[in-house]
């Protein structure tokens, strides 16, 4: 009896440089390791798309058009090239208009893609059948995608054989056209046999001809388990990735698959040994790049809070970056909750995104004490319908603090009333940038916003982490602080010594008490008055107030980033700003002074 033929989507140049380098790999370093698996019989390649698209621009001062160009080139006419979007948010992390939408499948056609694999992270079908539609109006092939994990114990009402399969009739049902179907688990965390019951299923009601794939990563431990229990089940095709990207956070790798495989009525229809070459070329094309230890690890914990692999690294590289590191797993296990209490939605971008930075300032600012932006939208409806009910205290919560009401509106439509979203946005920022207004160039400034003008510019910071050993740098002789300062109408010029303000040309020993008798110019208070310093490491995303202005207390003064998340740095009191002590780009530790504002 002839073996059953599985067809494999090598995911090393997408999904996998995600869950192990977070995205950021040059073009360059990657297409001699793609030949290499050409050459070994690879003809389904996942080559964009995803956190794929945004890196590039964020990180690797590349252009993603650029990248696909030539990963087509590099693979052949033939090769069935498959992208990765996330319903109305296409390649982005915030949703999109309908212009947008449209947009993103037309120049994915024109820059050589096959196949969009298309899910929303809800669940809501509202999100995919729109974004379905254009895709397959710009003649692509759309893998429509039901997305799962296990929820934490204790949890129900979603997450289940018969809920998947309500969502795949209600798919069905809205007509969304699809040429293939995809259950993708993000997190790994999906039970097998919860998993052969989802493609029994499914493959009942989908009939014998449709084609069904399953997705999932190695970050629990399961993965080779739910593959095998899905193609007993009926499925057609699984995602594999190659060595140095395989295992762990990633898929499970394609040699580790071929060996549990063996004796089965499974085949993968590749030559091992050719496989086994490819992979070598891969690790040495990779072996400058900084692996962080975790990427090859199973981690316990994830099945209580389900963390996508393609997340996991990036999170703790970013906390890396931020000398943080040593709080991940406070935030891992703070995710679990947040997930209970959330929602359901399925942790898989942005959603997987949402939870941990919920996760994270649950931890670092006390349990519920700030709502994420966007975990707060989501629970209130703004990203679509969770699959249950959001706890009612937290929806409470995010009504209060980010002044919103609930919506059932359909999100796409929301966004095409809002006049910061869409085509006309974009275009209206590419012109006063000065920019080449094209359709490449408008899906850039749409998608990636501020970042995405800054790589259009000219003006994009390389972000790739490779093992380089930096010449440490001799410390700058600290000499005074000078800065103009505007009180009352008169504008000084200040000089800040150790306990003294030389106000233009003069020089003061200054002290709360002595500005409050009178004795001291109000201007050397403004100077040398309340310290604003970080609450946590981050970067400097942009500042608002200016030295001189004066502001309201809560007026914003600065806005850090950290872990993907836009934190406003407000004043604790009304007054002026004597000096800002930090740029843009500039990374900061908890602690460091930021601003200096005098009430």
């Amino acid at each position: 009896m002839a073996k059953k033929r599985v067809s494999v989507m090598n995911t090393s140049f997408r999904d996998g440089f995600q869950s192990v380098f977070g995205a950021r790999v040059a073009t360059d370093d990657f297409l001699p390791a793609l030949e290499a698996a050409c050459a070994a019989g690879f003809d389904h390649f996942e080559a964009g798309g995803g956190a794929r698209y945004q890196a590039l621009y964020l990180y690797c001062n590349e252009d993603a058009f650029t990248m696909m160009d030539r990963f087509r080139e590099t693979a052949g006419p033939e090769a069935n090239l498959q992208t990765l979007a996330r319903g109305v948010n296409v390649v982005g992390l915030e949703s999109q208009s309908s212009d947008v939408i449209d947009l993103h499948a037309k120049m994915f056609a024109k820059h050589g893609i096959t196949t969009i694999r298309n899910f929303d992270a809800l669940n809501d079908v509202r999100n995919l059948s729109y974004s379905g539609q254009c895709i397959a109006n710009a003649g692509l092939k759309h893998e429509v995608v039901i997305t799962m994990m296990e929820l934490p114990p204790g949890c129900e009402g979603a997450h289940t054989p018969e809920f998947y399969l309500q969502v795949l009739r209600n798919i069905l049902d809205a007509d969304v056209p699809y040429s293939s179907v995809c259950f993708k688990d993000a997190s790994g965390t999906a039970a097998p046999r919860k998993v052969y019951h989802t493609i029994k299923g499914a493959r009942k009601l989908l009939g014998k001809d449709v084609h069904l794939r399953v997705h999932t990563h190695e970050t629990a431990g399961i993965s080779v388990a739910t593959y095998q229990a899905a193609l007993e089940a009926g499925a057609d095709g699984i995602d594999l990735a190659m060595a140095p990207c395989s295992g762990g956070t990633a898929q499970p790798d394609v040699v580790t698959m071929w060996h549990a495989l063996r004796g089965t009525d499974f085949d993968l229809g590749l030559d091992i040994e050719k496989v086994l070459e490819a992979e070598a070329v891969f690790k040495h094309c990779m072996r400058d790049y900084f692996m962080p230890p975790e990427a090859l690890a199973v981690e316990p914990l994830i099945p209580f809070s389900p963390m996508p692999g393609g997340a996991l690294t990036a999170n703790t590289q970013m906390m890396r970056d931020n000398n943080m590191l040593d709080r991940f797993p406070e935030v891992i296990a703070a995710m679990r909750e947040v997930v209970t209490r959330g929602g359901f939605g399925t942790s898989v971008t942005p959603v997987s995104q949402f939870y941990f930075q919920q996760a994270f300032n649950n931890v670092m600012f006390g349990p519920w004490k700030r709502i994420s932006p966007s975990y707060g939208r989501m629970v209130l409806g703004y990203f679509g319908k969770t699959p249950v009910p959001a706890d009612p205290e937290i929806i409470a919560l995010a009504k209060e603090q980010l002044k919103l009401e609930e919506t059932t509106d359909n999100p796409r439509e929301l966004n095409d009333k809002d006049p910061k979203k869409g085509i006309a946005m974009a275009r209206a920022k590419l012109e006063k940038a000065g920019l080449e207004v094209k359709d490449e160039t408008i899906f850039i400034a749409a998608t990636c916003g501020d970042k995405g003008l800054a790589f259009l510019k000219g003006e994009a910071k390389l972000g790739i982490r490779k093992k380089v050993k930096e010449k440490p740098k001799a410390a700058a002789a600290k000499g005074p602080e000078r800065l103009k300062i505007t009180v009352g109408g008169r504008a000084y010029d200040v000089e800040l010594r150790e306990g003294e303000a030389v106000l233009n040309g003069k020089s003061y020993r200054y002290s709360v008490d002595a500005v409050a008798d009178g004795t001291v110019p109000a201007a050397a208070a403004v100077a040398t008055g309340t310290e604003v310093k970080a609450e946590l490491a981050a970067s400097v995303f942009k500042l608002v107030a200016t030295p001189g202005s004066t502001v309201k207390e809560g007026q914003v003064l600065l806005i850090l980033e950290a872990l993907k998340m836009e934190l406003e740095v407000q004043s604790p009191c009304a007054g002026v700003v004597g000096e800002i002590h930090v740029k843009v780009g500039q990374q900061v530790q908890v602690g460091d002074l930021l601003v200096t504002v005098r009430g």
